[in-house]
């Protein structure tokens, strides 16, 4: 199997040496080549034609984020973006992943150096077969309060990984005011998360927050798993709300899905569990109990997602009744939890 081509570009010579060692350690990445500006980089990656991108979000002259703009219009490649975890920095980084950036990381501080960028290779190693499509800017629409909405009483649990920044927009801007309770696990870094909440709520009609313990499961809030030590959870009762339980890590991240899944098993009949775009399979496992206990549970097709990993293992263990492309989920989850709508199951 040939190695993962990686062209790393970053103003700075000690990050772009921390990203070099890091890489360079693992059998399956070659690094092809370094840029320290924009316009180093559009020439290396006519020279050097490689499989994976690493840019700096922040560099002198054109931006990272403009550059990588001007690559998803006319060289539509896998990035992964290097960002700070300041305000600044994450607002950046979540700018990045709605463009088309497959992954953003942060930076270390100097207390962190010694295991500087830990889980880079294996991202960069599923970042080389993501389906990258030619992108354009386009502003997400905004849905007011739909009158004729009727709330089931149905609750929803989306989870998403590598590419779920722009799955969740376009899911997002089909929901009205009153869209029904959502929970959010969402694989990002801690320290992006706030940004990306901010982000989403000043897009989008409902409102999006990230969640806190104990806050209740209302009609036109979505809750997005904060991230750090703990896991985002159902707790089920009389007045369903959510938890945050501080645990290790499950099926390999924090939050996980498959804890966020596992813990509306009680309550299966009334969820309605999605699957997004992801590397890895996360989710998969308890998708499958849930649908086993009566939830509707969808997920993204391979066509429309970046990484079609976690979907594809819960398709194929049996855990989804229906794949959606990406422009129809939000449409077939509101029609799952609108009073006046049957949703239709698939004979699997």
């Amino acid at each position: 199997m040939k190695p993962v081509r990686v062209l790393i570009v970053d103003d700075s010579s000690t990050m772009r040496h921390l990203l070099r060692f890091r890489l360079r350690a693992d059998p399956r990445i070659e690094v092809v080549g370094e840029a320290s500006d924009a316009d180093e980089a559009r020439g290396e990656i006519a020279r050097l034609s490689p499989d994976v991108l690493t840019l700096d979000v922040e560099m002198p002259g054109l931006s990272g984020l403009d550059f990588l703009r001007e690559l998803m219009r006319t060289r539509p490649m896998p990035v992964i973006m290097i960002s700070s975890e300041t305000q600044k920095g994450s607002a950046a980084a979540i700018e990045a992943l709605s463009r088309g950036a497959i992954e953003c990381v942060g930076k270390p501080t100097r207390e962190q150096a010694g295991n500087a960028f830990a889980d880079l290779p294996a991202l960069i190693c599923g970042a080389a077969t993501a389906n990258v499509t030619r992108r354009s800017d386009r502003t997400p629409a905004r849905v007011g309060a739909v009158k004729d909405f009727d709330w089931n009483k149905k609750l929803v649990l989306i989870g998403s990984s590598t590419g779920g920044v722009d799955a969740l927009e376009h899911v997002f801007g089909h929901l009205p005011e009153n869209c029904p309770p959502i929970l959010v696990t969402q694989h990002m870094p801690e320290g992006f998360l706030a940004s990306f909440a901010q982000r989403m709520d000043s897009r989008f009609a409902p409102k999006i927050r990230l969640a806190e313990d104990q806050m209740p499961l209302q009609q036109g809030v979505v809750l997005i798993a904060p991230g750090g030590d703990r896991h985002l959870t159902v707790a089920t009762g009389l007045r369903p709300h959510c938890q945050l339980l501080a645990m290790e890590k499950v099926s390999g991240h924090r939050p996980s899905v498959d804890v966020l899944f596992d813990s509306a098993l009680p309550i299966a009949e009334r969820m309605v569990a999605i699957l997004l775009t992801g590397m890895g399979a996360d989710g998969a496992r308890a998708m499958v109990s849930l649908r086993r206990r009566g939830a509707l549970c969808l997920a993204q097709d391979e066509a429309s997602s970046v990484v079609w990993g976690m979907p594809r293992v819960a398709w194929e263990n049996g855990g989804v009744d229906r794949l959606v492309p990406l422009e129809a989920i939000g449409p077939e989850l509101l029609s799952a939890t609108d009073r006046r709508s049957k949703p239709v199951r698939a004979a699997r």
